[in-house]
């Protein structure tokens, strides 16, 4: 078999980051010639910027580790699939979909390929969910769902919802002056709390939570600081207090940037789990005899079953129509 001379991989090289903002292909070859990790961060950002479009470039040329590809950049699940499929061939590396799925900035990016090049294990990360599987999961549905994203990371859950301004409940509150109502803040904390307890991630939650059986039964130590409009984005975050089967407690906040928008000292909900079903089964002569049993006490109680049928025609309850 003929082996590639280094001349032509230099230009197929070239050729798969033609697109890329200069500098790019000379970081990859020295990344393939010497393994200097310290060129993946000029790796990443070139083929990051090769698949933006020209406002979000702009984006991109301000950022910092902490910009996240999703909600800052507005990127697509199709557009970060193509930016893997790049890396993963300039790099020689193959990326997990799993761990692919945690990854939310550009730093997280950085630090998850610079282990891969080195043959480490990728650092741990709390767990992320987009919209996609919170609705999944919740028994919430739009448009009263106010969660985008959720991370979760030990007994804390983060989350995050961007006022649109299309919420239904907003062209009467206030009319020309809409305003996020402050119980559907704490409302969007309450699911939080849900997300949490169906993730099943504490060590406290000794089954699996059944969504219908969660219900919100009190908050303490409620305050609002501030007016929250179309555009703002909430970040919400809960702990756990505590957790003893029925009933679950959390602290939680929002936060609109650096400004502390409201917070719940406790909220409490209750909970149950799915309940657990025998997977016994009867033997077939104690089934025979209980069909045996069923048709010897239909026919003996026949004329008292049909008495208890009659009573149940009659109504229960009787409209009371006042005299005249």
């Amino acid at each position: 078999m003929e082996t590639k001379s280094q001349d032509s991989i230099q230009d197929d090289l070239k050729d798969l980051l033609k697109r890329c903002p200069a500098g790019t292909y000379e970081a990859a070859l020295a990344f393939r010639q010497d393994k200097d990790v310290s060129q993946i961060e000029t790796i990443v950002m070139g083929v990051i910027d090769r698949h933006l479009e020209p406002e979000q470039r702009e984006i991109l040329s301000n950022s910092d580790d902490d910009m996240r590809m999703y909600e800052d950049l507005g990127m697509d699940s199709l557009t970060m699939l193509e930016i893997v499929m790049l890396v993963e061939q300039t790099l020689q590396v193959s990326i997990d979909n799993e761990e692919l799925r945690d990854l939310r900035t550009i730093g997280d990016v950085k630090a998850y390929l610079s282990a891969k090049a080195r043959g480490e294990k990728p650092p741990t990360r709390s767990k992320t969910y987009r919209i996609e599987e919170i609705a999944s999961l919740m028994p919430h549905r739009e448009p009263f769902l106010f969660l985008e994203s959720v991370k979760i990371d030990g007994d804390e859950a983060a989350g995050t919802y961007r006022i649109s301004g299309n919420e239904y409940f907003l062209e009467g509150h206030f009319k020309e002056n809409p305003v996020f109502p402050a119980s559907i803040m704490i409302e969007a904390l309450g699911q939080l709390c849900v997300f949490f307890l169906l993730k099943g991630e504490s060590s406290s939650l000794t089954s699996k939570v059944d969504p219908s059986t969660i219900f919100f039964t009190s908050c303490d130590g409620v305050k609002c600081r501030r007016i929250c409009k179309p555009g703002d984005e909430l970040s919400l975050k809960v702990r756990v207090s505590r957790i003893r089967h029925p009933l679950a407690c959390f602290k939680g906040e929002i936060t609109v940037g650096d400004e502390r928008t409201s917070h719940a000292e406790e909220i409490k909900l209750a909970f149950d789990y799915y309940p657990v079903i025998d997977a016994q089964e009867s033997s077939p002569s104690v089934e025979a005899g209980n069909h045996e049993d069923a048709r010897h006490s239909s026919t003996s109680s026949n004329g008292s079953s049909q008495k208890e049928a009659e009573a149940e025609t009659t109504p229960r309850f009787v409209k009371y129509v006042p005299e005249n």
